[in-house]
């Protein structure tokens, strides 16, 4: 049986500004991803929207350079040069877009895995779903809890600020599952 090409894009803000950030727990995800793979490191790729890109037998992974709430466009871009890359129209056909991101709702190193459906109200999200017009995607999200405030200013305080040590371990902790889930997407 032939394995489904898989593009998985992780969401966040640009480093190193805001590496490590809980906003960015999507881009923490993908790189614990690519050490568990042993892909080559990232590097930037003009064709792919100047994100970060890196490639093995499986999966190919690949980092937004855009600030989180402008996502789509670039992502969009990358996409279509990804499904362009592919040598078949088998391939293009079945290919998977996945898309990393942070879930302010989520109990920090909670996953949530979802096909379709509304953004929830994360703006990352909402870009990516208006550029695609229509493209199905899977998206995960990355719990990184929430602070007790809503306030708007407080929220983003905390989505803003760095992962202590052992927050950002509950993130990493999530590479495992995440990964035999998107073996899964692969084989189906």
């Amino acid at each position: 049986m032939a394995l489904r090409p898989i593009f998985v894009a992780s969401l966040g803000n640009p480093s190193p500004a805001y590496k490590d950030t809980f906003h960015s727990a999507g881009h923490t995800v993908i790189e614990g991803l690519r050490e568990l793979l042993f892909y080559p490191a990232f590097a930037r790729d003009k064709s792919y929207g100047k994100g970060l890109l890196t490639r093995g037998q499986l999966f190919t992974l690949w980092q937004s350079p855009s600030l989180m709430n402008d996502s789509g466009k670039l992502l969009v871009t990358s996409w279509k040069a990804f499904l362009n890359d592919l040598p078949t129209a088998e391939e293009r056909l079945s290919a998977k877009l996945v898309i990393l991101h942070d879930d302010l709702e989520g109990q920090l190193g909670k996953v949530k895995i979802k096909a379709g459906g509304s953004a929830k109200g994360h703006n990352g999200i909402k870009d990516c779903m208006l550029r695609l017009q229509g493209v199905e995607f899977t998206r995960i999200g990355i719990g990184i809890g929430r602070p007790l405030s809503r306030e708007s200013a407080d929220v983003a305080a905390y989505v803003l600020r760095k992962m202590k040590t052992e927050e950002k371990q509950k993130v990493y902790d999530t590479c495992g599952p995440i990964l035999e889930a998107l073996n899964n997407m692969a084989e189906s």
